[in-house]
């Protein structure tokens, strides 16, 4: 297990988001959302509008924790005095969002076998399902330009996701992004789910495509079922108990 990286004195906001963020590594360990020591999910400092937090690169994500995790802010300079580095793949995609879209808080990119499966059919996601008819006319798209090391890339992305704030990056995975890491973590769930049950339901026979009308309903109704404390909430506490039970380590 990584050792506990010593920050400076940090916030009490700090260190809240640091907990959580570490939290949500774990959980997408546990899921089998991670790949290795690849991908990232990353979360604004409260207060410092220019700084984010992001995984150590190198470890795996169930060897994040609270205090190892790296801020830096959106010039890449590291604010904590960490030693780690971070992923330039991570830095370029994720300060892009954080410095453009204002209401992107928390923002997640994965490499899961559902995902880049869906990723790499020329039709997307389709609504098919639960899941999927919660996403119909929600995802940009963007496409595959190869790894995200290249500033040049940052204005497509931004054009290709304009008002939207779930992205399918063709040929590669998926991007969530939104104002609370819970909210994401919700987000990027069902999302999950949903590229998973497309795969499934192609295996099983003809997908039946869910009618508009049901698909406008449906938004509404889940949209309108909005839990104390906020989107996901709920969902992210219970997965945070489930961890604590596995393992506290990730709040050192």
């Amino acid at each position: 297990m990584a050792t506990a990286v010593r920050t400076p004195a940090i916030s009490d906001a700090e260190r809240n988001a640091r907990e959580q963020l570490a939290a949500c590594y774990r959980i997408f360990a546990h899921l089998g959302w991670d790949e290795l020591i690849y991908n990232h999910i990353s979360l604004r400092v409260p207060d410092e509008p220019d700084a984010f937090l992001i995984n150590p690169f190198g470890l795996m994500y169930e060897e994040v924790t609270a205090s190892n995790l790296v801020k830096i802010d959106i010039e890449g300079n590291t604010l904590d005095g960490s030693p780690w580095p971070v992923n330039r793949a991570g830095f370029v995609q994720h300060s892009l969002f954080h410095a453009h879209v204002p209401d992107a808080h928390c923002v997640i990119h994965t490499h899961t076998t559902a995902g880049m499966a869906i990723a790499s059919t020329e039709e997307g996601l389709i609504p098919t399902g639960f899941y999927s008819a919660m996403f119909e006319g929600q995802i940009a798209y963007h496409d595959f330009e190869g790894v995200t090391i290249h500033d040049a890339e940052g204005p497509r992305f931004l054009a290709d996701l304009g008002g939207k704030r779930i992205m399918i990056l063709r040929n590669h995975g998926l991007l969530v992004m939104a104002p609370t890491l819970p909210a994401a973590f919700q987000t990027y769930f069902f999302l999950e789910r949903a590229c998973a049950i497309q795969i499934a339901t192609r295996q099983a026979g003809t997908p039946r495509r869910v009618p508009d009308e049901v698909i406008a309903v449906h938004q509404r109704d889940v949209r309108s079922a909005t839990p104390p404390g906020g989107p996901g909430m709920p969902e992210f506490a219970a997965m945070v108990r489930k961890i604590d039970r596995i393992d506290k380590s990730w709040r050192d």
